[in-house]
């Protein structure tokens, strides 16, 4: 697991992470989100020993990373893609890092093939385009076969094909019984991706919830089709639901879908469709987080 116990981080006069505390379970994608400047870089350098805390800590299976004697055989990370030296190959890179660690040399070429390299795995890495850079810095985070892995913004430079590769990866890890932490601005690729989310803003912990809890929260309406909107529309009203009709539909708040479900029943009312609208992710993430907005621009005057 990675825990974050009543984590601050300061810079000077700013608070950067006030108090944090969280924990990111095996078995899951655990997306963390958070607006620009909300910590979660911080946060993530924070669990590699880059920085240190004014208070609290940051642990890997109960250990400060930097105590760790080969640290990339329990934890593996991407931060940076662009932290690597260009002047050298892909396949040398990987190496040293192997070396580092006591990794075999043999998982270089493992991971090379795993992310889709090989084939220029002899190239210098200053060469690449940036979707290379980050799939050379999954490689690198997969070197030591660990059982822990963070990514900062894997799916900057990626193509399509690229973005589905690395979802279908993370959730692979993550079914084998792998922690998995994920920071990502694309909240349609999350929505799709995490199993559950930890948001901060302004270094605080905002919420820490599984997806589908949070998409409960921010259920918008159910959508509800049947041949007789005018005598649904009546019982739904009597039992306090609000309803409005849209399209020939009728748009229900107040009662959840297996409520509404019951009543229909009960008045041997058939009904055609019956589909709980949730907000997106994007949609609960602005509204969890607009207090905490650090770099807010003005509407454009019409």
């Amino acid at each position: 697991m990675i825990e974050v116990k009543e984590l601050s981080m300061r810079y000077g006069r700013k608070l950067a992470v006030d108090d944090l505390s969280f924990s990111v379970k095996p078995g899951l994608v655990t997306g963390f989100l958070g607006p620009n400047g909300a910590g979660k870089s911080t946060t993530m350098r924070a669990v590699l020993g880059l920085e240190v805390p004014a208070a609290g800590e940051a642990l890997v299976d109960g250990k400060p990373y930097a105590s760790l004697r080969r640290p990339m055989l329990t934890m593996g990370a991407l931060l940076d893609a662009g932290a690597v030296h260009g002047g050298r190959s892909a396949r040398a890179h990987l190496g040293c890092l192997a070396r580092s660690n006591g990794i075999k040399a043999r998982r270089t070429g493992v991971v090379l093939d795993q992310v889709g390299l090989t084939e220029v795995a002899d190239r210098r890495i200053g060469e690449f385009s940036l979707g290379m850079r980050q799939r050379l810095g999954i490689a690198a985070a997969l070197l030591g076969d660990p059982a822990v892995l963070m990514f900062d913004e894997p799916l900057n430079g990626l193509d399509p094909e690229g973005i589905r590769w690395i979802r279908d990866l993370l959730r692979s890890l993550a079914a084998e019984g792998r922690t998995v932490l994920l920071s990502s601005h694309l909240m349609n690729e999350l929505a799709v991706t995490a199993d559950h989310v930890v948001v901060i803003g302004r270094g605080r912990l905002v919420a820490d919830t599984a997806m589908d809890a949070l998409a409960a929260q921010f259920q918008r309406d159910v959508l509800v089709r049947t041949a007789y909107p005018d005598r649904l529309m009546e019982t739904l009203r009597a039992h306090s639901a609000t309803v409005t009709v849209e399209d020939g539909a009728l748009l229900v708040r107040g009662l959840d879908a297996t409520e509404i479900g019951e009543l229909a029943l009960r008045t041997g009312i058939a009904l055609r469709e019956l589909t709980p609208r949730n907000a997106s992710l994007e949609e609960a993430f602005m509204e969890l987080t607009e207090d905490s907005v650090e770099y807010a621009a003005t509407k454009a005057a019409r």
